[in-house]
């Protein structure tokens, strides 16, 4: 099913990396500079995934001031020390050696800002086996997946669309993917659900790091 598709574009919270600490605890020293106390980091997982200012909005109704303040204080933390608040999951450097190995062509997709995003797969190791690391940029509408995924396959380049898959913990890779013409594959170990997969459209789902390596053989 998968095993002619050349062009792995992987996303990094939720799928390369396990973001917890590091998004949750900016989540919520941002909160708490626009007047919110938040104490339970798992109440904050739902950020892991979605744009930030989307969150802010849909989940505490903080207004479009509100919204720019919390943004700011988050990206300070993040900057700082959120980044390093991360760890890579079990058997992800080994897949990624292995689908090389193989001639794949390697991606990171990624909404987080491009330069945190270089700097985090540098850390870990994991920089090395990709091709490019494709991130949000500043402006309207740069951070959205759809818009990081068309940068991508514009700049790699990659030739044929339907020769990619996306790989992901939430629907906003299944969406971005979509409507650049990518098909796109869930892992359950992230932050995402079967449900949200099947509702967006995903086609299959990998529950283990050890799945996705199944899958990506069939």
């Amino acid at each position: 099913m998968y095993k002619d598709k050349r062009f792995l574009l992987f996303d990094l919270d939720g799928t390369l990396t396990d973001p917890f600490f590091g998004i949750t605890r900016c989540v919520r020293y941002a909160l708490s500079r626009v007047g919110i106390r938040e104490d339970d980091l798992h109440r904050l997982t739902p950020f892991i995934g979605p744009p930030l200012a989307d969150s802010f909005r849909d989940f505490y109704g903080l207004r479009p001031a509100e919204v720019e303040k919390a943004i700011a204080a988050y990206h300070d933390r993040f900057v700082e020390k959120g980044w390093l608040e991360n760890e890579v999951y079990p058997g992800i450097p080994e897949l990624l050696r292995s689908q090389r190995d193989m001639g794949r062509r390697l991606f990171v997709a990624t909404s987080k800002p491009q330069e945190l995003a270089e700097r985090i797969l540098d850390h870990f190791g994991l920089a090395p086996y990709f091709e490019r690391i494709c991130g949000a940029l500043d402006g309207p509408g740069g951070g959205s997946k759809a818009a990081v995924i068309g940068r991508l396959l514009r700049d790699a380049p990659v030739d044929r669309p339907d020769a990619a898959l996306m790989i992901g913990d939430r629907r906003f890779d299944v969406e971005g993917a979509r409507e650049n013409g990518v098909e796109a594959l869930g892992v359950l170990y992230g932050y995402g659900t079967r449900e949200e997969f099947l509702s967006c459209g995903a086609t299959r789902t990998a529950a283990t790091v050890d799945e996705l390596r199944e899958l990506l053989a069939e």
